[in-house]
């Protein structure tokens, strides 16, 4: 017996060979918060606990196919953005949106969570990526969901307080996405402030902040959390303080994995022992 289809939700992405981060983390999340994960594969990359070794991209022709192929035929709710790694496939994936009905020019939410490094400081993404990244994806974006490097990146904005989180929001967002999600989370305050941006009015969500070094995966997990929300049709503010829930449970259960930093958990969301699935 078939029951109802979950909302679709689609990751363009990379692969994390560790299982941490990149689109394995969004297909847990997505799981785990009752979405069907699609995905649209950029790159490849050779990473552990330790950090990233080699890339091998994705052509933009075939990242634009499997975008194409999913909402064609599946159709999806929402739609997120992970690692791009290079401006032509930065170009293929706002062309096919826009093909599509994806972003600020459709129908169908677009959340823009721009890697352009990972947590181990190794480059995801060239300076005329950046360049091209700004100027296609941010104008479709319906939220944008930058930590403070990505942010410095994107509009040379050093944030070193949460009070400068505040001019960081208005500056990307006049860059063009109909959101801004500032991420407090490289700060070193007790409490981790998330500022959202709409071009209007402020919206904090703030939580305290864990002790743990093992956060490998957290950016993607929110973003992945939002969108799922979006998918489920939360409206934006509703939806970021799901992800904000989400990610909080996600780190407190975060766990070791390697001699490196470990990744946060989507374990928590799992059945409970007596629901007969236990071993």
């Amino acid at each position: 017996m078939s029951g109802a289809a979950p909302p679709v939700v689609l990751t363009i992405a990379g692969s994390d060979s560790g299982g941490g981060a990149g689109l394995q983390a969004d297909l847990r999340t997505f799981t785990t918060c009752g979405v069907h994960g699609c995905v649209a594969v950029t790159a490849v990359t050779v990473q552990n606990s330790l950090g990233v070794t080699g890339i091998v991209q994705i052509p933009p022709s075939t990242v634009a196919d499997q975008v194409r192929a999913v909402a064609s035929d599946i159709g999806v709710a929402a739609v997120k953005t992970g690692m791009l790694a290079s401006a032509a496939i930065i170009r293929a994936v706002a062309g096919v949106c826009d093909e599509v009905g994806i972003g600020a020019r459709g129908v169908v939410p677009l959340v823009v969570d721009p890697v352009a490094a990972s947590m181990h400081g190794d480059p995801l993404l060239s300076d005329d990526a950046l360049v091209v990244l700004r100027s296609e994806l941010l104008p479709r974006a319906t939220l944008l969901t930058p930590n403070l490097d990505e942010v410095a990146l994107l509009v040379g904005i050093d944030v070193s307080c949460p009070a400068e989180q505040y001019d960081a929001a208005r500056a990307l967002h006049a860059q063009g996405p109909q959101w801004v999600l500032v991420k407090g989370g490289h700060l070193d305050d007790a409490q981790c402030l998330d500022l959202l941006y709409d071009g209007r009015e402020f919206t904090a969500f703030t939580g305290p902040r864990l002790a743990t070094r093992h956060t490998h995966g957290s950016g993607d997990t929110l973003a992945a959390a939002i969108t799922s929300a979006l998918a489920r049709g939360a409206a934006v503010p509703t939806a970021v303080g799901y992800g904000k829930r989400y990610v909080s449970h996600a780190v407190a259960h975060a766990y070791p994995l390697g001699a490196g930093v470990g990744p946060v958990s989507a374990f928590w969301r799992l059945a409970p022992q007596g629901s007969g699935l236990d071993l």
